[in-house]
């Protein structure tokens, strides 16, 4: 079994001093990047909630939930209708 290693106010105190030190200074100790799925990228292209896009794609909020997070896979005629709705945000618009 491993131990736990509890610090003191003053140890807590020294670690986070050196931290905000580090970025202060522009050393950065981790970056994340988060890269935004086709059906995210063309749902923010139209400029629409979550739940306005599915209603103009006629899906339900879930399951666009599900393509922007890449649980699922839209089908053939639901990528068409994400690939307009990217190049020409206003189309989707005007067909609803």
């Amino acid at each position: 079994m491993s131990e736990s290693k509890t610090m003191t106010g003053e140890e807590l105190g020294k670690k986070l001093l050196a931290s905000v030190r580090q970025m202060k200074a522009g050393k950065i100790a981790r970056t994340t990047r988060v890269t935004i799925s086709t059906t995210a990228q063309a749902r923010l292209s139209v400029g629409v909630s979550q739940s306005e896009f599915a209603r103009l794609l006629g899906v339900s909020v879930r399951t666009l939930q599900e393509w922007e997070q890449g649980r699922r896979e839209p089908s053939g005629a639901a990528k068409m209708l994400l690939k307009i709705a990217a190049t020409n945000p206003q189309a989707i618009l005007e067909a609803a």
